[in-house]
């Protein structure tokens, strides 16, 4: 990404284990001014060898190091230790030394709840993130959306991006994207980028782009067209009664506890047998099975072939590839892995497990988009490709404003996903004329980002 992109701020990360890393990682490439603290010198180590950034060692919540960072000078804390008590308190200090914005990450999947009952901004915690908590929604969301393998809402779902793959059978293969529209005289999807089977380029597609059978495609899509998306990728929309779920830490009880809310009969494999007996108390309508998510025997016994969808939430990556392979072969239609490390991505598409989850990458997209200048105001990242969907709002002063969609000076690495205008979702086309207030939608390729946002300024 080029430098001249984004502007200039001093960032303090927090804790350079995997959000931290990774954090620091995308920041870098913007060419941020950025300070990495941690008190292992082993984590810090990465870091001071690739990335074009300062570290500090020590511990990121005490005052001597806070100020030796700077921290009062700084435009965010980016507070993402392991330890919630440790990221209160950075942020807290920071605050009071003059840090202008600050992000905290909590372990506590409930923490929204006690949002009601303690004013966090008030104490110099401008926003609270719990991993956790964001893999939960999307699991949801995905389970929601069962074509789909990757998506993400924009303003409370009037916009909602999916990436699917295309089957064979989809009914616009081999067809354009001009044509594919055609088919449904209401247009109300998008297809905003796709990436070929066996390649790693990703294409902005335009109206004369084929579709071809093993695309992975995403599009936008407002609440009523999901149902329309759904059939032209190919998909019948499946109701899910039948879940299994193995592990049983927070991700795996928040979204059993979410599943058994929904009225879906959900049956959750734990290997700690105390962890179990507790789990059996807390998720009076879920079973609860005590055993090892990879013994093949164990979960052929509990009917694995007959679930609707298998999640693999355990904390340990391979476990959760094994037992989804196992899903694979026993032809459960809709299967998600929780997957730490990012370089599994590619190699665990390759044997079918076609829906990851990785706390890392949500959690660090969601506190990207406060680092975004200008009118950005929400980011989603595209899983396995090389674009990114961002969000801007118009302004009085912005050089978009009463202009057509056609007439933008958009290059051709970027196209317009669609506008949110007074809290709904439009799947805007050529003569829509966009003005103050709208929420546009722009996905773009690295290097156009910082051409839109020119424009959105």
């Amino acid at each position: 990404v080029s430098a001249n992109h984004a502007f200039f701020m001093k960032i303090i990360i927090a804790g350079a284990s995997d959000v931290g890393l990774h954090l620091a990682k995308l920041l870098s490439f913007e060419s941020q001014d950025i300070i990495l603290i941690d008190s292992l010198k082993e984590h810090l180590n990465y870091a001071e060898t690739h990335l074009d950034i300062r570290t500090i060692q020590g511990d990121p919540s005490a005052l001597t190091i806070l100020k030796k960072a700077d921290a009062g000078n700084s435009d965010m804390m980016i507070a993402v230790t392991p330890t919630e008590t440790t990221n209160l308190m950075c942020c807290l200090l920071s605050k009071q030394l003059g840090c202008k914005r600050t992000i905290a990450r909590v372990t506590n999947i409930e923490f929204d709840k006690y949002k009601v009952d303690v004013d966090f901004n008030s104490l110099g915690i401008d926003e609270l993130i719990s991993p956790e908590e964001l893999a939960a929604k999307e699991i949801q969301l995905l389970i929601d959306e069962s074509a789909f393998n990757n998506s993400y809402e924009f303003e409370e779902g009037a916009l909602t991006m999916m990436g699917t793959t295309l089957l064979e059978s989809a009914p616009f293969v081999g067809k354009s994207v001009k044509e594919a529209a055609a088919v449904f005289s209401e247009v109300l999807f998008m297809p905003i980028a796709i990436k070929r089977a066996g390649t790693h380029t990703t294409l902005i597609p335009r109206g004369d782009t084929l579709f071809e059978a093993g695309d992975q495609v995403y599009f936008t899509s407002s609440k009523s067209g999901m149902d329309s998306l759904n059939e032209l990728v190919g998909y019948t929309k499946q109701e899910v009664e039948n879940v299994m779920i193995i592990g049983g830490g927070r991700i795996g009880k928040k979204t059993a506890e979410d599943l058994c809310q929904q009225g879906m009969r959900v049956k959750l494999v734990e290997s700690d047998k105390e962890k179990a007996i507790k789990l059996s108390g807390d998720l009076p309508n879920t079973l609860v099975i005590h055993g090892d998510g990879r013994n093949a025997e164990l979960l052929v016994e509990e009917n694995i072939g007959g679930m609707d969808v298998f999640l693999a939430v355990t904390d340990d990556s391979e476990t959760n590839i094994m037992s989804c392979l196992m899903a694979k072969s026993n032809k459960v239609s809709k299967i998600i892995a929780l997957v730490e490390n990012v370089d599994y991505f590619e190699l665990t598409k390759s044997i079918g497990v076609d829906t990851l989850i990785n706390k890392k990458l949500l959690t660090a997209n969601s506190i990207f988009r406060y680092v975004r200048k200008g009118k950005v105001v929400d980011l989603a990242k595209l899983n396995n490709m090389d674009a990114e969907l961002l969000e801007f709002v118009v302004s009085q002063d912005s050089k978009v404003l009463g202009k057509k969609i056609k007439d933008l000076d958009i290059s051709r690495t970027a196209t317009i996903g669609g506008v949110i205008r007074e809290g709904e979702g439009i799947i805007a086309l050529g003569d829509f004329e966009i003005i103050p207030g709208d929420r546009v939608l722009v996905c773009c390729l690295p290097k156009s980002i910082s051409r839109i946002e020119r424009l959105f300024r």
